[in-house]
């Protein structure tokens, strides 16, 4: 019971992370909307609000950390999955 009791509290602990994603890397743009940072040759544009925490007077050219999280905003099924699996199968 204890055994089980430790594992999910260690489960509740790491699932939000999970979710999390980061990328570090110079500040190429800024505006109230978006921030756009580059890691080797790939920019990130990540899009900010009021609510986006941040440290310090970030500006263009400054090394920065930037957490984010990917969230679906809608999903469109185009059909077929199971179906073309399916035919595949008996074939």
């Amino acid at each position: 019971m204890k055994r089980q009791l430790i594992l999910l509290a260690s489960l509740l602990l790491i699932c939000p992370l999970a979710m999390a994603y980061q990328v570090t890397g110079p500040v190429t743009e800024m505006t109230d909307s978006k921030v756009v940072v580059m890691k080797g040759k790939e920019k990130f544009e990540m899009a900010r609000d009021a609510d986006t925490k941040m440290t310090g007077d970030v500006k263009v050219g400054d090394k920065v950390t930037v957490e984010y999280k990917m969230t679906a905003t809608s999903i469109e099924s185009k059909g077929g999955g199971k179906a073309k699996a399916k035919a595949k199968a008996k074939k």
